[in-house]
């Protein structure tokens, strides 16, 4: 198959993932057949950027090549239930980090997985080429159809199971989730103290560079690391007022210590 190769492809949601992916499909040539959303007019407000159908039925997908199932992982048992009902012959593929594919295999469909390693927002542009993709089948004329639909979107297209992609979905809560709070946690602060808050930009665009060249343990600086005592309990002191934040920056400077002093 060339690069010119089309699918047929419906889309299940209109989220942040499900718009970034129907958008770029279509910008790739590929043929968006219909978007499905409970609510009929969120269906249709993302099928008329893309020439699809909106639909609230899903017995409406009609023959697909490939299905992508967009929605919560609460709600990809149920999505699967009804196309097993309605009989769906094409391949369907949920986007999900932490969802094995087993929960789709668990109801005969021709399945797969089909989940980019980004964050999402609806007014982000994405950089597809450098965004890891990861893709997994339960046969290999699946795989074989989701790796040529991969590398339609990324350079970076991995074939990973279902226990070694949840890792990478909690590795990424940490990295990404849980980072981002503790950038809303430092935003608060400074807000506080009427200080801007970009003076941190540059201080955070070195820490992530730094990944580039090394391994995150060795790149650990601070008070934590070097066991500053009078330090340590000024901030914690600034925290009084904050139990929640007291008790986090004195688990993040003990897991510090105790990482550093283990290797």
């Amino acid at each position: 198959m060339t690069d010119q190769e089309q699918f047929t492809i419906s889309i299940i949601g209109t989220g942040r993932v499900a718009t970034h992916l129907t958008q770029h499909l279509y910008q790739q040539n590929q043929t968006i057949q219909s978007v499905f959303n409970r609510s009929l007019q969120k269906a249709q407000t993302l099928s008329n950027q893309v020439n699809a159908k909106g639909i609230d039925d899903l017995a409406q997908i009609g023959d697909s090549d490939i299905v992508l199932i967009c929605v919560n992982d609460s709600a990809i048992v149920e999505v699967a239930e009804k196309l097993s009902q309605n009989q769906f012959q094409g391949l369907v593929a949920h986007t999900s980090g932490s969802t094995a594919l087993r929960v789709l295999t668990d109801f005969g469909l021709k399945s797969g997985v089909f989940y980019p390693l980004q964050t999402f927002s609806f007014d982000q542009k994405i950089d597809w080429q450098n965004t890891p993709l990861f893709i997994e089948a339960r046969y290999e004329s699946s795989l074989a159809q989701l790796q040529r639909l991969a590398e339609k979107f990324s350079s970076k297209v991995y074939q990973y199971d279902s226990a070694q992609r949840l890792s990478l979905h909690l590795a990424a809560v940490f990295a990404c989730n849980f980072s981002n709070y503790c950038y809303d946690i430092a935003q608060q602060i400074l807000d506080g103290k009427k200080v801007d808050v970009d003076l941190l930009l540059p201080l955070i665009d070195a820490t992530a560079e730094k990944l580039r060249h090394g391994r995150a343990v060795d790149n650990q600086t601070g008070p934590a690391v070097r066991k500053d005592q009078q330090v340590l309990k000024i901030h914690q002191s600034m925290l009084e007022s904050n139990t929640e934040w007291k008790k986090l920056y004195q688990l993040m400077s003990d897991g510090i210590q105790k990482r550093v002093d283990d290797c």
